[in-house]
């Protein structure tokens, strides 16, 4: 059986060669991103977003047909992303170990190292951003973000299935509830980083979940 790989570090994710207009679309998306968590997507407007990207209002049609097409990119871009993100960084995970539990742990600890590195502190939750201020984006966006959350689930409840084929599990959460519990963790700590300026919340909210999960399967 495999060691958890406590000296590994988590993957990077490769990108390949952008072209011009690919390079501005992303610019006008990760300013859309910056001002929606600060402040809001009602409140984001396209002059501020042309100004800030440096480029004309032709330039910015030429990417979004209009700010409700803005918006659907924008949540595209972010759920595709983070979904490269959590794939490249399982598939890694279970490389170093064909044990179900451990390369979950593995992966915890990749995630968990992945949060750290942002010493900054994470910018913010798009996915509850979305939730939360629901009647500025329209359903399909919405409902972007729901399969979003559904996929993150899936995965999840899907690898403790596996997992509990294994290790008959030792405590009464059921692995619906243990699946949710990653988000749960994760989304609060993002809010606790963000409300205490704490960079490394994230981290150790990912690492108590990690160790939530260990002693579920395994017990004290």
């Amino acid at each position: 059986m495999a060691s958890e790989g406590q000296g590994k570090t988590a993957p990077a994710v490769q990108l390949e060669p952008r072209s011009k207009g690919e390079r501005t679309r992303e610019r006008i998306l990760d300013l859309t991103y910056e001002s929606v968590i600060r402040k809001g997507f009602a409140s984001t407007s396209i002059e501020e977003l042309v100004d800030a990207a440096g480029i004309t209002k032709s330039g910015f049609f030429y990417h979004f047909k209009d700010k409700s097409d803005l918006a659907r990119q924008l949540i595209e871009s972010y759920t595709t992303r983070n979904a490269q993100f959590l794939d490249e960084m399982s598939a890694r995970a279970r490389e170093l170990s064909d044990d179900p539990l451990h390369s979950f742990l593995i992966f915890l600890k990749f995630y968990a190292e992945a949060m750290e590195t942002q010493t900054d502190g994470h910018p913010g939750c798009m996915v509850a951003t979305v939730t939360f201020q629901d009647q500025s984006w329209d359903r399909a966006t919405r409902q972007l973000v729901i399969d979003h959350v559904v996929n993150w689930r899936t995965l999840f409840l899907s690898w403790l299935r596996e997992i509990a084929d294994a290790y008959p599990p030792k405590g009464k959460a059921s692995l619906e509830d243990l699946a949710d519990a990653i988000l749960a963790f994760t989304y609060g700590g993002m809010t606790i980083a963000r409300a205490l300026q704490d960079s490394g919340a994230i981290s150790r909210q990912t690492m108590m979940f990690r160790e939530t999960v260990r002693l579920h399967f395994l017990g004290a």
